[in-house]
């Protein structure tokens, strides 16, 4: 049996409150915290992405987008006295999901961060612990204002420490059972 999870809803103004809340998705990951990002072309997957990197690994880094290489490796970094590689996919050109194992996927749910762009292609491969973000851009707004909604699901036990971290950084946030 699975851990239930809970959804919440949040409105990013800009790319600030969205490098926000990379960062706090950054600071609480560990080994084997897995992030699945999802959303249409331009809606902040890859801005996200790239916030969380670049605070874990150092502002000067390049963070490419993996979607020609698939997946970028990062570190080891340093976090909480473990060193940890950080995964960062995209699975944008995936055609089965048999090829998240000869990407090395499945392992690193394991043993790594991973960001999965794309992750419904992942198909039974998803971990179940996962956070989950889906992006959207908000209605009536061209992309470039960067205003976005944020669909967030993650297992329950996880919920104390988002809630601490989106309260004291301003994000109001409204929780759900799934």
């Amino acid at each position: 049996m699975t851990e239930t999870h809970v959804a919440a809803g949040l409105h990013l103004e800009g790319q600030e409150q969205t490098e926000s809340l990379a960062w706090i998705c950054a600071d609480l990951a560990g080994a084997g915290c897995s992030f699945l990002l999802s959303g249409g072309l331009g809606a902040g997957k890859s801005t996200f992405a790239r916030a969380f990197i670049r605070y874990l690994v150092g502002e000067d880094e390049e963070v490419p987008s993996p979607t020609f290489t698939l997946v970028q490796q990062y570190g080891p970094i340093d976090k909480d006295g473990q060193e940890i590689e950080i995964w960062h996919a995209d699975l944008y050109r995936i055609g089965d999901p048999d090829e998240v194992l000869e990407l090395g996927l499945d392992e690193a749910f394991e043993t790594a961060i991973c960001l999965v762009e794309w992750p419904e292609r992942l198909g039974d491969f998803a971990p179940l612990e996962a956070v989950a973000l889906h992006f959207e851009i908000c209605e009536g707004g061209p992309a470039e204002d960067g205003d976005r909604l944020v669909a967030l699901s993650l297992p329950e036990h996880m919920q104390p420490g988002y809630a601490d971290a989106f309260a004291e950084a301003g994000f109001e946030v409204v929780w759900t059972n799934e």
